[in-house]
C-alpha cells in the first residue's frame, strides 16, 4: 500500500496573518478596480495598501503562492485557519487557471491595476487571447510572475488514470452485491483512500450518483459498500498498520455527506454484519473539527432547514456539553462565511443552535420508511405536463404570468418599492449595486421608461435632503452606472428611438449631472453615424457651460478624430466666444481638422470671425493658406459669400495674398449670389497705373464673375463699364462682352 502523504505544516500565526491580509487587500482592490474609473480616489487608496505590503522594504524576497481551488498556500504551506478572503481569492485566481504566482517587491499602483483589470475580465475572453499568463506577459509586468494550470495534461492524466478507476468503483458500488475490481483498480482505490481530499471527493460523487439513480437508501448502501471494500483491501495489504490513517480519512469523508445519508448510515441500513462495527470505527474517529465543519456547511447551505441536521448531529454527539462546544466551533466557521455578514445572522444562528441542542425526533409523526422517502423527495421531480388535465387556455393563462415582460415588470416594481421604503441607510446602500445592474440591463434592451424611473430614485437621493450616508451611497451608485456600459447601451439605440424616447434619454443624462459629460464626449468622438452624432451633440449642448468646457479640452487631444469632434461641438455651441479655440485649430497639422475649423468659423459669420480668417491667411504658411482657401471654396454655399466679400474689400490685391484675392473673385461668381455684384464692381474698378498686367488679370476675373452671375443688375454694371469706365476697365469689359457674344453666336449656328 502506498505511503500516506503527511499533511504539510500550517503557517505560523504571523505568516497566516500576512497571507490573509494580502488576500483581503487584493480581493478588495479587484472589486474597486472593476467598479470605478481609473482616476477615482478609491483605487489609489486600495492599491496603495497592496503597493505598501509588497514594497521592496517589506518584501525583500519573492512571495511564492500556490493556488488551490479553494485555498492558497504560501511556500506550499496552508494558513493556520480558514479565511473567507483567502478562499474567495483562490476561487478567483483558479477561475483564470492560475496555478501559482510569484510576487517580487516594488510593484507600483499602475502595475497592480493592470493585473487586477485582467482578473476583472472573463476567463473566456482571456483564453481567446491565449490565456492570462500570455496576456500578462505583453504588459511587461515585472513584479508578478504567473503560472497557468495545464488542463490539457490534467485531463489526459485523468482520462488514463484515476478518472477511469473512479467510474469503475462507483459503478460497482451501485450495482449490488458484486464488487468486481482487479488488483490494479484496488491499488488505485487504496491510493485514493490514503488521501483525505481525494477520498472525500470520491465519496461525495458516489453519493450524488447514487441519489440520482435510487434515492436515499441507495445512497447509504453504496457509500457503506465502498467503505467496506476499502477497509477489507487495507486489512489484507502488506502494511496493515496503514488501516488507521485510512479510517481517519474515511471519518473526514463521511463528514462531507448530507444529513440524510449520514442518518441512514448511522442506522446501519443496507450493510452486512460488519456494518455496525465499521460505522462505529469511522464515527469514533470523526474529530471535533470534522463535525463542526459538517454542521457549518449544512447551515450555510440551508440555514432554515435544520430538522434532519439536528437528528444527524445528535446521533454523532451524545453529550450536551460536547454539543455546545462543537456548536461554538461551527458558529465561528459560519460567522466568517458570507452568511455571517448578512443582517440578522445572530438571530438565525440562535434559532439553528436551539434546534440542534434540543432533542428532536420525527418518529412520532412519520414512519421510518416514510421518513426515508420524505428525505429523498428532493431528488425526484413530477412530470406536471404529463399528469395535468388542465385545459390549454388555463395553462396559457398561467404561463402568461411568468412571461418575460411580466417578470421584468415585477423586478422593476420590487426594486423601486425596496428603494423607496427602506429606511436604514446602510441596507439601502446595499441595494444600489443590483439597482445599477438592473438599469444597465434595461438600457441594453432599450426599456428607457423603466430605466428613467430607477435613475430618478438615485438622483433624488443624491440631491440635498437625504442623509449624508444615503447621499454618498447614491453618488457612488451613479459613478458606477456612468463608468459602466451605460453610454454604450444608449448609443446603440440612438438611431432607432423616436423623439419622445430620446427626450427621456436626454432628461436622464441631464439628471445624472456633470459626471456623464465625459462619457458623452468620448462616445461622440468615435461615433460616425449622423443621427447618433446629432443626438449626442444635442445632449452635450444641453449641459451648457460644462459641455462647452469639455469641447475646449477635447481640442488638445492627440487624436485627430477627437479634435474634429471638439470643433463640431464648438460650432454647435456657436458664438464669438469659441473663436479663440477655433483659431488655434487653423494651424492644425491635419488638413481635415483645418477644414472643420474653417467651416466652424464661417458658421459664426461675424465680422470678427472673418478678421480671424483674414489674419490666418495673411500670417499663415503657404501650406496653411492653401488649406484654408480649399476649405472655404469647397463649401460652395451661401455661408461663404460674406467671407469672399470681406476678402475683396479688406485683403490687399497686391503682395502675397493676390492669389487669395483672385480666388475670392472667382468664388463669388461661381456662387451667382446677387449680393456679390457690389464687391465685384469694386474689384473691377480697382487698379494702379504702374501695374497694368496685374490690373488686367484681376479686372478680367471680376468681369467674368459678373457675367456668370448674369442678373440684369450684373449686366448693367458691365454695360456701364464698357461705355463710360476708365480706359483699362473699358478694354477688359469690351473684350469679355465680345467673347460672350461670339459664344452665343456659335451656340445659335452650330
Amino acid at each position: 500500500m502506498p505511503e500516506v502523504q503527511e499533511a504539510p505544516t500550517p503557517l505560523s500565526p504571523e505568516e497566516s496573518t500576512r497571507l490573509v491580509e494580502f488576500a483581503r487587500a487584493l480581493k478588495a482592490a479587484a472589486r474597486v478596480v472593476t467598479l470605478y474609473p481609473g482616476g477615482h480616489p478609491a483605487i489609489a487608496v486600495t492599491l496603495g495598501r497592496i503597493v505598501e505590503m509588497t514594497s521592496s522594504e517589506r518584501l525583500p524576497e519573492p512571495l511564492r503562492i500556490t493556488v488551490l481551488p479553494d485555498n492558497l498556500l504560501l511556500d506550499e504551506r496552508p494558513p493556520a485557519r480558514a479565511d473567507t478572503a483567502v478562499t474567495e481569492l483562490a476561487e478567483l485566481l483558479h477561475s483564470h487557471v492560475i496555478g501559482a504566482l510569484t510576487i517580487s517587491g516594488g510593484g507600483d499602483v499602475e502595475a497592480w491595476r493592470n493585473f487586477l483589470l485582467l482578473l476583472g475580465r472573463t476567463p473566456e475572453a482571456l483564453r481567446s487571447e491565449g490565456g492570462i499568463a500570455r496576456v500578462w506577459a505583453t504588459t511587461a509586468g515585472q513584479h508578478l510572475e504567473l503560472r497557468e494550470i495545464d488542463y490539457a495534461q490534467v485531463l489526459r492524466e485523468r482520462k488514463a488514470g484515476k478518472a477511469a478507476v473512479w467510474d469503475r468503483v462507483i459503478a460497482n458500488c451501485l450495482q449490488g452485491d458484486t464488487f468486481d475490481l482487479d488488483e490494479e483498480a484496488i491499488r488505485e482505490l487504496l491510493e485514493i483512500a490514503g488521501n483525505s481530499e481525494q477520498l472525500a471527493e470520491l465519496v461525495t460523487e458516489l453519493e450524488t450518483r447514487a441519489g440520482d439513480e435510487g434515492g436515499l437508501s441507495a445512497r447509504a448502501t453504496a457509500v457503506l459498500r465502498m467503505l467496506q471494500t476499502i477497509v477489507e483491501a487495507a486489512s489484507k495489504g502488506s502494511e496493515p498498520e496503514q488501516l488507521e490513517p485510512v479510517l481517519r480519512n474515511m471519518a473526514g469523508a463521511v463528514g462531507q455527506l448530507t444529513p440524510d445519508t449520514l442518518i441512514d448510515l448511522l442506522a446501519k441500513r443496507g450493510g452486512t454484519e460488519e456494518s455496525p462495527r465499521l460505522m462505529n470505527a469511522v464515527v469514533g474517529r470523526m474529530t471535533d473539527k470534522t463535525i463542526a465543519q459538517f454542521v457549518a456547511r449544512n447551515v450555510m447551505e440551508a440555514p432554515t432547514s435544520t430538522d434532519r441536521l439536528a437528528v444527524a448531529f445528535q446521533a454523532l454527539v451524545k453529550g450536551k456539553e460536547d454539543r455546545t462546544r462543537l456548536l461554538a466551533l461551527a458558529h465561528k466557521d459560519v460567522a466568517e462565511s458570507p452568511l455571517g455578514n448578512t443582517e440578522g445572522f445572530e438571530g438565525v444562528w440562535d434559532h439553528v443552535a436551539e434546534k440542534l441542542l434540543t432533542s428532536y425526533s420525527d418518529k412520532s409523526f412519520v414512519t421510518e420508511e416514510y421518513g426515508r422517502e420524505l428525505s429523498s423527495a428532493g431528488t425526484r421531480a413530477i412530470d406536471v405536463e404529463h399528469s395535468s388535465d388542465d385545459p390549454p387556455e388555463r395553462v396559457s393563462a398561467w404561463l402568461s404570468t411568468v412571461a418575460t415582460p411580466v417578470l421584468q415588470t415585477l423586478d422593476l416594481t420590487l426594486m423601486l418599492d425596496l428603494l423607496r421604503i427602506e429606511e436604514d441607510d446602510d441596507r439601502w446602500g446595499g441595494m444600489t449595486a443590483p439597482a445599477v445592474a438592473l438599469i444597465e440591463e434595461l438600457l441594453f434592451v432599450g426599456d428607457f421608461d423603466a430605466a428613467v424611473q430607477l435613475v430618478g430614485v438615485l438622483t433624488q437621493q443624491a440631491a440635498a435632503g437625504a442623509s449624508q450616508v444615503r447621499r454618498q451611497h447614491a453618488v457612488t451608485a451613479i459613478d458606477m452606472l456612468v463608468a459602466g456600459p451605460m453610454m454604450r447601451n444608449i448609443v446603440t439605440h440612438l438611431t432607432t428611438i423616436d423623439e419622445p424616447h430620446f427626450d427621456q434619454v436626454k432628461a436622464m443624462c441631464l439628471s445624472l449631472g456633470e459626471v456623464v459629460v465625459k462619457p458623452l464626449a468620448e462616445a461622440l468622438s468615435v461615433e460616425e453615424r449622423v443621427r447618433p452624432r446629432q443626438r449626442l451633440t444635442t445632449i452635450l449642448i444641453a449641459f451648457g457651460v460644462v459641455g462647452k468646457r469639455t469641447a475646449e479640452r477635447l481640442k488638445s487631444s492627440p487624436n485627430a478624430a477627437v479634435r474634429r469632434t471638439a470643433i463640431y461641438l464648438l460650432r454647435e455651441f456657436g458664438g464669438s466666444d469659441a473663436l479663440p479655440d477655433l483659431t488655434e485649430l487653423l494651424d492644425d497639422n491635419e488638413p481635415q481638422v483645418q477644414r472643420e475649423a474653417v467651416r466652424a468659423i464661417l458658421n459664426i459669420g461675424t465680422e470678427q470671425s472673418f478678421q480671424v480668417l483674414e489674419t490666418a491667411l495673411a500670417s499663415g504658411t503657404d501650406r496653411s493658406r492653401e488649406a484654408i482657401m480649399q476649405a472655404v471654396i469647397g463649401l460652395r454655399d451661401e455661408r461663404a459669400a460674406p467671407l469672399f466679400t470681406y476678402i475683396i474689400r479688406h485683403v490687399s490685391h497686391r503682395g502675397p495674398l493676390v492669389e487669395v484675392y483672385l480666388r475670392a473673385i472667382e468664388a463669388l461668381g461661381a456662387l451667382k449670389n446677387p449680393e456679390g455684384i457690389a464687391p465685384l464692381k469694386e474689384a473691377l474698378y480697382r487698379g494702379e497705373w504702374w501695374a497694368p498686367r496685374r490690373n488686367t488679370v484681376l479686372r478680367t476675373a471680376a468681369a467674368e464673375a459678373l457675367a456668370r452671375i448674369g442678373t440684369p443688375e450684373a449686366q448693367a454694371v458691365l454695360d456701364d463699364a464698357a461705355s463710360s469706365g476708365p480706359r483699362g476697365v473699358r478694354t477688359v469689359v469690351r473684350a469679355q462682352l465680345s467673347a460672350a457674344r461670339r459664344g452665343r453666336d456659335r451656340g445659335a449656328h452650330p
